[in-house]
């Protein structure tokens, strides 16, 4: 049996670092980015590193179903899927509020729902999310709980915006939304799952050292007090939340279903009572 792994965001960041954690972990790994280049850059690399995977790079939109059943056509191709690690993202720095919600939230429901049908007894999935929403401290009420738990009806972005209210048009709401949407989207489809034998959950960095991180930090005070709030008292690493997702996608993690990981040096711990 042919396994096959699936890194969306694999051309930078902790996309790219999933990737090399599970180039050692299946037989065919598929480098899924918007931007295949990079996506090829990092397959040609993997190559020359000799792991376990026959690395090859898969340009798709996640918020493309066209190019999402191309993915699920190649994966059908290649063998059994494995273990997806999901952190394609755009961040509140990038992007119009709409742009944020449809890629970091409607594209996890996406990609989930084309890769659905090839989850068999041992598939994992990992959605990166953020904790964002958990530093926001946000709890919808039923309403808008009901809009965010079905992500992939018609004009969901407007409904979102019209149950949340014009707060969320600041992409800096819009992502702790997008990423709080992605956590309830992970216990939901661990639900789904579970009757094939297969898992989903959630993993929340903190404060991780990013080109995007570094930029906020120099901006803003209020980030710089996140960072000086972290216990451990220094950002993360790329390679320490790809550790994490590694270990949910093994047989190691085979009964971690349906939980939200935070990954974050003790920052939610800290301003809890906040």
């Amino acid at each position: 049996m042919t396994t096959v792994g699936i890194a969306t965001g694999a051309g930078r960041g902790t996309g790219e670092a999933c990737a090399r954690r599970l180039a050692d972990m299946v037989d065919v790994l598929l480098l899924a980015d918007r931007n295949e280049a990079a996506a090829a850059a990092v397959a040609k690399d993997l190559s020359g590193y000799g792991g376990k995977a026959v690395a090859e790079p898969f340009g798709v939109d996640v918020t493309d179903r066209e190019d999402l059943d191309r993915l699920a056509e190649r994966v059908s191709e290649l063998g059994t899927l494995r273990a997806v690690t999901h952190a394609e993202s755009v961040a509140p720095e990038e992007a119009h509020w709409r742009r944020i919600l449809e890629v970091d939230f409607v594209g996890t429901a996406l990609l989930a729902e084309a890769l659905r049908p090839l989850a068999t007894v041992g598939t994992a999935f990992v959605y990166c999310a953020s904790v964002s929403p958990l530093i926001a401290h946000i709890v919808p009420d039923p309403s808008v709980a009901a809009v965010l738990d079905d992500p992939l009806q018609e004009g969901i972005l407007d409904r979102i915006r019209d149950a949340i209210g014009p707060a969320v048009e600041d992409p800096a709401w819009a992502y702790p939304w997008a990423t709080y949407g992605v956590h309830r989207f992970a216990r939901a489809e661990a639900v789904r799952l579970g009757p094939v034998g297969a898992r989903a959950c959630s993993l929340s960095p903190g404060a991780i050292d990013t080109p995007e991180t570094r930029l906020e930090a120099a901006r803003h005070e209020s980030v710089r007090q996140l960072i000086q709030c972290t216990p451990l008292g220094r950002v993360g690493q790329y390679e320490e939340v790809a550790a994490v997702a590694a270990f949910l996608v093994s047989e190691e993690a085979s009964f971690v279903n349906g939980v939200d990981i935070v990954v974050d040096g003790g920052l939610c711990a800290a301003v809890q009572d906040d």
